[in-house]
């Protein structure tokens, strides 16, 4: 990409900037949660309208599509997939600012709401720009990233990588990490599947002075919590990254009384799908052992989540280099593995991806919590960045 192309990328995201900033202000105090996003389904579409792009509404439920042409491209020609979630999450806003939540107990503490602000400025500079595209643009909206089975899997089932087919996906997410003025990559594998474990183990309640007489869960629950972590130390190849941690256990007993029952929950996560399935295998099996062997009965769920996700390496390293261009070398930073989930994994088993980090951080300004935190917020000059890799995505073969 030239250096006239990157000024006018520039240019014209600039243009745009408070309105971008209004659209993520609004989008933040208006959230809604996974497959419920009907509101901001309607605010993407009157956009989208707005600036004369044709688009389809309720796909994958309250997801968006919208494709840009230019005068040149035919309407069976082969496309760049630019994607944004659309979903909050379950959490009590605790930020003191005007666009607060108004929606108590659901916030936009994953940035969501600036994935799709960002989007929807591409969109208008990519509009602007349709006759100068290499290909056309499908612009994906898409809800429930934040919950099983995820949004890309709903989105996927109703075509969104045909008609026209996708040949390169892009996506980016806000990382509080990161501060302001920085992107960052990693090529190849970058984030894990993830599964949950869901566990009622039920025994024989009683008195705390006679265990003799009890089968006690929770005895059972702590077995099954520290003796599982073998099959990540003992079973995995330990160049194969590999998490189980259970975050969840309860039993309602008391000083003196062993409940009748105890559950559990947790999370296996891993970057490799021949041992996710073994492991998965032996997670049930060494359950249902344990408890058995201990005279109790189990009731076990295991929810099958995301495939890990893979950055293509031509597309990254493409990616990279714009951004470098972009931000200068400096800005750009090689990104390690990570074993959090993404749903945007689903696209990456079936087209070239990239999806790379926005920094939002700003240390100065207070603005250093994480995603999922009550006190999760941007620094505003991260949106004019997002809009320029977004839309310069759309240029690499230019």
């Amino acid at each position: 990409m030239n250096l006239d192309r990157i000024n006018q990328i520039k240019s014209l995201s600039k243009d745009i900037k408070t309105k971008v900033q209004a659209y993520r202000e609004y989008l933040h105090a208006n959230p809604e949660l996974s497959y419920e996003e009907h509101e901001t389904m309607h605010f993407v579409s009157e956009k989208l309208t707005d600036l004369g792009i044709k688009h389809s509404a309720k796909i994958g439920g309250t997801g968006v599509v919208g494709i840009i042409r230019g005068e040149h491209h035919k309407e069976d020609m082969p496309c760049i997939g630019l994607r944004a979630d659309l979903d909050a999450l379950p959490i009590h806003e605790e930020n003191e600012v005007p666009y607060r939540s108004k929606i108590d107990g659901v916030m936009h503490a994953c940035g969501h709401d600036v994935h799709t602000s960002v989007l929807l400025g591409a969109a208008e500079v990519l509009q602007s720009m349709r006759n100068s595209l290499p290909y056309p643009v499908k612009l994906i909206f898409q809800p429930g990233e934040e919950k099983n089975p995820g949004g890309a899997t709903l989105m996927i089932r109703d075509g969104v990588l045909k008609d026209p087919k996708i040949i390169r996906m892009f996506a980016l997410h806000v990382f509080p990490e990161m501060e302001v003025g920085r992107v960052g990559f990693r090529e190849g594998l970058y984030m894990a599947s993830c599964d949950e474990i869901h566990a009622t183990i039920y025994g024989k309640g009683g008195h705390g002075a006679t265990p003799h007489k009890c089968i006690d869960p929770i005895l059972i629950g702590a077995e099954i919590v520290t003796s599982l972590q073998k099959i990540v130390s003992r079973k995995c190849d330990p160049k194969v990254p590999c998490v189980l941690s259970f975050g969840h256990f309860e039993a309602q007993g008391a000083t003196n009384i062993i409940p009748s029952s105890a559950h559990i929950k947790g999370t296996f996560r891993t970057m490799n799908e021949a041992w996710r399935a073994e492991a998965l295998k032996l997670i049930e099996q060494s359950m249902t052992g344990i408890v058995v062997s201990a005279g109790g009965t189990l009731e076990l769920e295991i929810s099958k989540g995301y495939p890990y996700l893979e950055n293509d390496p031509k597309t990254t390293q493409s990616m990279k280099s714009i951004a470098i261009n972009l931000l200068g070398e400096e800005n750009v930073e090689d990104l390690p593995i990570r074993l959090t989930a993404e749903d945007f994994s689903y696209y990456s088993q079936e087209v070239p991806v990239c999806f790379f980090r926005l920094g939002v951080g700003n240390s100065e300004q207070g603005i250093v919590h994480g995603v999922h935190h009550p006190k999760f917020n941007i620094d505003n000059s991260s949106l004019e960045i997002g809009v320029q890799m977004m839309v310069s995505a759309a240029f690499i073969d230019s």
